[in-house]
């Protein structure tokens, strides 16, 4: 399937210089992404990026950068419903796994096999329900793992007053 549309990150200011990078994700690994693997978690809207940022803490929120992004990417496959998840063999349970304790565990999360067997079928991205606390079922994230400023796979930072940090220096 193709995406075309605006999507959106809150981004820790720290980062904000890079916000195309995917290499937080990458350092790591999250959810869908093994560590080592470059990703792009995007929210559809404005409100889920907001709660992907926030985890939770309904009366706090940590400072962020809100950005907007302009997606237009083919090769995405939709996990948002029954019938896309059965055509790629993916189970919400795989996606919903508590990746972040099997990571702490020292074990490999289950949402991991997501991405070893969607990459190989040259699947650039994924659109996920939002598992953030908070969540409603029409909240939606796109998850990239094949990016950059042309297509098939283009996104862009929508930025065209050039507030954006240049590096981490910029914050100083």
């Amino acid at each position: 399937m193709r995406v075309v549309r605006t999507c959106y990150r809150a981004h820790d200011p720290r980062w904000a210089f890079k916000p195309t990078s995917g290499e937080g994700a990458a350092s790591r690994g999250a959810r869908f992404n093994p560590k080592g693997v470059p990703a792009l978690y995007l929210a559809l809207t404005i409100m889920t990026a907001i709660k992907e940022a926030n985890q939770g803490f309904a009366q706090r929120i940590d400072p962020c950068v809100l950005c907007s992004y302009e997606i237009d990417c083919d090769d995405i496959a939709d996990l948002t419903t029954q019938e896309g998840r059965g055509e790629f063999s993916v189970t919400l349970e795989e996606m919903a796994c508590a990746w972040a304790t099997a990571l702490s565990d020292g074990e490999r999360p289950a949402s991991w096999s997501i991405y070893d067997r969607l990459r190989p079928r040259n699947i650039a991205g994924i659109v996920v329900p939002s598992f953030a606390p908070g969540a409603e079922m029409e909240d939606r994230n796109l998850v990239l793992w094949d990016w950059g400023p042309d297509l098939p796979h283009r996104i862009t930072v929508f930025d065209p007053s050039g507030r954006l940090p240049k590096d981490q220096l910029s914050w100083r």
